[in-house]
């Protein structure tokens, strides 16, 4: 498997177990991609609880859902960059998140620094952030 997989399955993995800590469940479906050297879109399906589901099968509770489920998702904000930053070995420089409780789908996305050498292959897991002291 080329290191951009490895990458790839390691950020999911990672986000898929900090779901599970975060909101009592993980995602059944995650999907990681990098764009371009800078950016990296994690897509996470089927995500909700049992309760959540009643709530959007309701229709009464879709905005506070995702009103909600956005707090829980920025709350984790550091959990989550930390994670990026220990798998590609380079500092996250911005984090959006987003939720549709309709389509029980959600992504987190992430904006590297720059790169000083372009040309380098991103690091792999365990590679420390730029700045920081290895072992």
């Amino acid at each position: 498997m080329p290191t951009s997989e490895r990458s790839a399955q390691a950020i999911s993995n990672a986000i898929a177990q900090l779901y599970k800590a975060q909101f009592g469940r993980g995602p059944t479906k995650v999907k990681t991609y990098f764009l371009g050297l800078d950016g990296i879109v994690c897509i996470l399906e089927d995500t909700q609880t049992p309760g959540e589901r009643r709530l959007v099968a309701s229709g009464e509770g879709i905005a506070r859902l995702r009103d909600i489920r956005t707090f829980f998702q920025h709350a984790a904000e550091d959990e989550l960059k930390a994670a990026i930053e220990e798998t590609t070995g380079r500092r996250v420089r911005a984090f959006m998140s987003g939720f549709d409780p309709t389509a029980d789908a959600c992504s987190e996305v992430f904006l590297l620094e720059e790169q000083d050498d372009p040309a380098a292959p991103p690091a792999g897991p365990g590679a420390p952030a730029p700045g920081t002291a290895a072992g």
